[in-house]
């Protein structure tokens, strides 16, 4: 089946819903296509205990505040339902089931496909966020298949891990947070290099006091239109971000005992730098994400597989546009409270660029049974 519309945002989660109100509010024809059941399983898919490390006051999408007290830190199902009721509230026209399998080019117009559909549009935005792909190294396939196995993205609580020790590997938040929740149940050993942590308790009175002021800096000093966010974005972009809620103190209070990285396997079992060995009856991963774009059949990437933009709008070719990445724009550009204004500035641009010959046909007319 070949269908055509305006515009295609390939996404539904907080950067998709926010350029969709955006269209909306202009009353642009658009629809937005997202892999998952329901709006928000993105978020309910992920580990039961997470919450967010902003307050509500910031977590709010354009045209609708996070339904919260202000200081209170929203667990993931609660975004999952705001995002929800936020889809159903402008009336959105999202696709859900819809995973895209590729994007490409058919003269001047922009070709979505997946099973036997064809969806033809003018302007493609691309809002499948910053975690795509678990960086698993190949090394894993040797562990012993008696060790459970899970990553960051499949663990959901304790309940899932096999009696005996759990290795967690990658000492970032994500598994700085599932350690000390398996620490309860387990015992436990963190992986990896210190990161270090930020100097204010998380929902503390410091913390009130000073997450105004960040949150200023971060949304209004640190973008790609400073000097200080320019030469702040590369580092950010490539370095692990501190602790937050889980304090190197509560790890080591916990029981948790840190060890240096992974770095193959001996035996079936987990070998760390200086040869040491872990016997243990899980590992868990937490070892950061990777882009996966290669479903975009368009040469857009540079060589660390990375679209090049400027401030989400990819030049060549024209009508293509990126959001919801990592200081896309701005340090807030992949949070919910900082989305929007990338939204507001692509959903310009898309509904204010010169036209292009053929533009002038309605291609929301296009729509044909194949």
């Amino acid at each position: 089946m070949s269908e055509g519309v305006e515009t295609v945002v390939i996404g539904g989660g907080q950067a998709g819903l926010a350029a969709g109100y955006h269209l909306a509010k202009r009353e642009w024809p658009f629809v937005i296509l997202d892999a998952n059941e329901h709006v928000g399983d993105s978020w309910r898919h992920r580990w039961d205990s997470l919450r967010l490390f902003t307050p509500a006051r910031y977590d709010g999408l354009p045209g609708f505040p996070f339904p919260a007290e202000s200081w209170a830190y929203p667990g993931k199902d609660e975004v999952a339902d705001f995002l929800e009721a936020y889809a159903a509230r402008f009336d959105l026209p999202v696709r859900n089931g819809v995973a895209v399998e590729r994007l490409s080019q058919d003269g001047d117009r922009f070709v979505v496909t997946w099973g036997d559909h064809r969806l033809v549009a003018h302007d493609v935005v691309v809002a499948t966020g910053t975690y795509h792909r678990l960086r698993i190294p190949a090394f894993a396939r040797d562990l012993d298949p008696n060790i459970r196995q899970l990553g960051s993205t499949e663990y959901r609580d304790p309940s899932q891990l096999r009696e005996g020790g759990v290795l967690v590997i990658g000492a970032g938040n994500s598994g700085a947070e599932i350690a000390y929740e398996v620490a309860t149940t387990h015992r436990t050993w963190l992986s990896g290099p210190k990161t270090g942590h930020i100097p204010v308790r998380t929902e503390s009175a410091w913390d009130r006091v000073l997450t105004p002021p960040f949150w200023f800096v971060a949304s209004r000093l640190l973008t790609v239109d400073t000097p200080i966010g320019r030469r702040i974005r590369p580092r950010a972009i490539k370095t692990a971000a501190p602790l937050e809620r889980v304090r190197p103190k509560e790890i080591a209070a916990a029981g948790i005992e840190r060890v240096p990285r992974t770095v193959g396997v001996v035996d079936g079992l987990p070998a760390l730098e200086g040869g040491r060995t872990i016997d243990v009856a899980n590992v868990t991963w937490c070892t950061g994400f990777r882009p996966d774009f290669g479903w975009i059949d368009l040469p857009v990437f540079d060589e660390d597989g990375e679209p090049v933009h400027e401030r989400g709008v990819v030049v060549d070719p024209p009508g293509l546009y990126f959001i919801g990445r990592f200081f896309l724009y701005g340090f807030t550009s992949s949070l919910l409270g900082g989305v929007g204004r990338d939204a507001a500035s692509i959903v310009e641009h898309i509904t204010t660029r010169e036209r292009r010959p053929g533009r002038d046909d309605p291609i929301e007319c296009l729509t044909t049974d194949a």
